[in-house]
This record gives structure tokens, sequence and C-alpha cells, in this order.
């Protein structure tokens, strides 16, 4: 009796307890605890069977989409694509291709790839891999991704059909290392200014970088001008290593912040390869990131000029947390802060992520991308270099030297047409119509050759008709042939003949010429 009384008296207490906290008689519901009751309730109860993984996919996605606009969730079947493109390489058979019409085209080999030592030439047509047809329209670029890619060393036997010899035609390749190169280029502008172009921050960038600075320090320069247009970022940690090459041991290059208030520096250290000279960093509305961090440190510590137009503005810092199953939640954990403690992140808001990633679509519209007067400059947000020059946080990096676009861009379009590979498409639809006059031309006699066909102005309007644009949207300037021509260029040639002819037209490299020639001035 004294146990069952005790026992009794346990249970009275406990369901007392249990009233006390929780007037309903149920155990506590923590929102973890209710997303995991729902997932139960759909797999034992719904009327219809449901794919819970896909609807986990989903519900996370919005989760982030709740936080900021670059806190993601990548998927096991995106992850190895995702990575791909930031570690400097890639196990394939080394080509570019178009989807034309229906039709897998071969548009340029990359260099050191296995196609190149194939012979496989642009414009070739891959018609099947492996026996599976690569051609329709249900055939989608993952389909051809999958089946050209795979582990290295293993074989793919391609169909191929070329054109220009009217044969069909089979090749076996064994799948290689092809690489991914970030820095396109490093060559001369002038005896003594040297010129780098970056497009990404990826594994192999900051060796890449030192490589190229290297080679062209080898001869004494002035300058060196580094490129970062649309450069969208990537790995922090090889932005600090490049910057590094230019600032002197104890400058501050970037801080973070956590929530917790844990804050994090990084300073310069010595030994730079390039401590002494100018230095100019190119940018515009798309460079974003560690693009951001090596233009901010270069600009607070007054160690060279930036020139261009305002950037995007992505002050946050992001680490991929593994979720156990292969997928992957890359978290925004931290803040960083240019030298001189500026915050460059521009305002979002989580309900619309669209509108912050085009916010160019405002920028254009507000006549910021023709006049350094439209840029909106927050007092608020002042800040002071090392030496004293104000600069201002709270939306990307203003430049010190504005270079607007072309004021003939009239018109949104032209601009979104130029920015999404349309003249590099209408080069390759041009190519394909005249191919043996094309192929073999040197680069002397390609602007003859372009002013002698009026730019070849008839496949011009055949392209444009079967695109569904209105011709005035490209034809209403002669832009347009300037646009083709360096499209054209980059087909034909490789990335330094393009560079060396980019940099006698573009305006904000002659805006980097100028501004050394005249800097001591």
């Amino acid at each position: 009796m004294a146990i069952f009384g005790a026992l009794a008296l346990g249970i009275l207490l406990g369901l007392q307890l249990n009233m006390n906290s929780n007037p309903l008689g149920q155990s506590k519901t923590t929102p973890k605890n209710k997303l995991n009751k729902l997932l139960d309730f759909i797999e034992r109860e719904y009327v219809d069977s449901v794919n819970t993984d896909s609807i986990v996919d989903v519900a996370v996605s919005e989760i982030l989409e709740k936080l900021d606009p670059h806190s993601v969730y990548i998927s096991k079947s995106e992850i190895a694509q995702v990575n791909e493109s930031m570690k400097g390489n890639f196990v394939g058979i080394g080509v570019q291709f178009y989807r034309l019409k229906d039709t897998v085209t071969v548009t340029k080999i990359i260099p050191g790839g296995p196609s190149e030592a194939k012979g496989i030439m642009a414009g070739d047509r891959i018609l099947s891999a492996n026996g599976k047809n690569l051609f329709g329209n249900k055939i989608t670029n993952q389909d051809i991704y999958n089946e050209l890619r795979g582990k290295e060393g293993t074989s793919v036997t391609l169909k191929l059909f070329r054109k220009k010899e009217n044969k069909t035609f089979q090749v076996k390749i064994n799948r290689g290392i092809v690489p991914l190169k970030s820095v396109e280029v490093a060559l001369e502008i002038t005896p003594k200014i040297g010129y780098i172009k970056v497009s990404r921050f990826s594994e192999s960038t900051y060796e890449e970088f030192q490589k190229a600075l290297v080679q062209l320090t080898k001869t004494p320069k002035e300058s060196i001008v580094i490129d970062l247009r649309d450069n969208t970022g990537g790995y922090m940690d090889k932005a600090i290593k490049m910057v590094d090459e230019f600032l002197p041991e104890g400058d501050l290059i970037v801080s973070t912040k956590t929530k917790n208030g844990i804050v994090e520096k990084s300073m310069a250290t010595s030994k730079g390869l390039f401590e002494k000279g100018k230095v100019v960093v190119l940018i515009n509305e798309n460079s974003a990131s560690a693009s951001e961090i090596f233009a901010g440190a270069i600009q607070d510590n007054d160690r060279g000029v930036i020139i261009g137009r305002r950037s995007f503005g992505k002050g946050l810092v992001q680490r991929d947390m593994e979720m156990g199953d292969g997928s992957v939640v890359r978290l925004t954990i931290a803040k960083y802060y240019t030298p001189s403690g500026r915050s460059i992140q521009k305002p979002y808001n989580s309900i619309n992520t669209e509108a912050y990633f085009n916010d160019f679509q405002e920028r254009f519209q507000n006549g910021e991308l023709y006049e350094k007067d439209a840029i909106a400059i927050a007092d608020s947000l002042k800040f002071k270099t090392k030496k004293g020059k104000i600069v201002y946080g709270g939306g990307g990096i203003v430049p010190d030297i504005f270079v607007g676009l072309d004021k003939n861009i009239s018109t949104h379009s032209f601009w979104m047409l130029e920015h999404q590979s349309f003249f590099e498409h209408l080069t390759f639809y041009i190519y394909e119509k005249h191919t043996i006059t094309l192929d073999g031309v040197t680069y002397q006699n390609l602007t003859s050759l372009l002013k002698s066909n009026n730019y070849f102005i008839g496949e011009v309007k055949n392209y444009l008709n079967e695109q569904g644009i209105d011709p005035k949207v490209i034809l209403e300037s002669d832009l347009w042939k300037i646009s083709l021509k360096k499209a054209m260029v980059k087909q034909l040639f490789d990335d330094k003949i393009y560079y060396q002819h980019e940099s006698k037209t573009d305006s904000m490299i002659q805006a980097a010429i100028f501004w050394i020639s005249n800097s001591k001035k």
C-alpha cells in the first residue's frame, strides 16, 4: 500500500505539473518538433503519396529566403556543379557549347583539354555520346553535362557532324582535367603598364594571379591595372592574399564581425610582389563580394585608384554547412568591413530578392550608370581613408574616377542583351554561314572584312527576326558594330589578342592609362 500510495502521489504530482505548465495537458511543441510532426502527418495520413524529401528541400529554401539574399540551400544534385565552378578545373572533354536550335554545337575548344588533342573544332555538332542522342528540344543542358562529364580517365564516344566538310564521324575521347582559368589574361598594355583580368575568385585564383604578376614584373612596371569588372566574387581568402601583394606589412585588409561580436582582422604581411608602383582597380555594377574586399582595401589604404562604376554591394560572409545527406546550406555567418570601418552591404528585403539582385535596372533608370552625380550617397555613412579621403558605405564601392556607359546605349534592352551573350550567339550564327570566309582570317584583316560586308547586316537582321527581337533595339546606333566586332575577336582569336584589342578601345582602360600618365600632375 505504501508503494502504491507513493506511486499514485507521483502520478498526481506529475499531472499537476503538466496541467500547470500546459492547460491542455499536451507536451510542449517547439518549432523544430512542429516541422517533424508535420512531416510525420503527411507521410502517415495524407491522401496521396508525396516525396517528403522534395518538400523538405522547398521548406529549407523558403526558410533561408527569409534571412537574407545570400543564405541559400544547395541540393545534393546541385552541389557538385556548384563546387566545380569554384575549383579551377573540371573533368570533361573540354568544349564550350551552344544549343543552336535543337543541336549541341561546339563554339570553342578549351586550350589544354582532351578535345583539343582529338582535333574537334568550333562548329562541330555533337549528335550523340555513347550512343545516346543529344539533339532535340527535350534534351536539357544538364543532360548534356551528364553525358560529357564523368570520372577522370573514363571514355566517351562522340558522334559528330562537321558542316563545313559535310561529314559525320566518331571520336573516342578520354575524359580529363580541363582547366578553368579565373585569371583570363595578363599582358602589357604599354611597356610600363601591366594588366590582369580576374573573372572570379576560385581555389586556383591566387596561384594564377601570383604567376601572372611575377611574369609581368620581370620587366619593370610603373603600374598594374587589376580588372574586376563582372567578377561576382568567390573565396574571400583568395582576395585577401591577392591584395596583400600590393600592401605594406601591417595594413588592414578587411575585418569580419559575427552576431556575437567576435571580430577577426586580416592584415597585410611583408614582401608583397608590387608594394611600390601605382595600382588601378576597375569595377562595375557586377563586381561583388571578394572583388569589393579587394577594391575596398586598395581604396581605404590610399594604395591606388578605383575606376569605373559603383560596385554591387555585398558585405556578407557565408559558410557552407553540410546537412548530412550531401546537400549544403550556405549560411551568412558574419558581416565584413573595409579598413575604414564601412560596411558596403546594400539594403535588402527578404520578401523581394529578385529586386535585390536586379537593382541594376533601377540604376539604369535613375541615370547612375551614366553619371556619378546620380549615385545616392548617405552622408550618415561617411568614412575616411588612411589619408583622410572621404568614402561612403551602405551600398557598394563608389569609384574615385567614374566612367559611365556610352550614352548612345539609350535602351535598357540593348544593355541587357549585351550582358546575356547575345552578341556571342550572333557571332556564331554569322560564323556558321561564313565559315570559309572567317576561318583563318587575321586580326588585321577582320576590320576591313567586316566593313566590306557591312558587318553582315543581312545575317544580323535574319537572326533578330528568328529571335523575335525588334531590330530597333540593336540597330538604333552603331554601337552594335562595336559589340559584334568584340564578340567576333573573342570567337576567332585567343584571349591575349582579344584583350589587346579591348585595351585600345575600352573606356575604363583608357581612363586608367590617362590617370597613370597624369597622376603626378
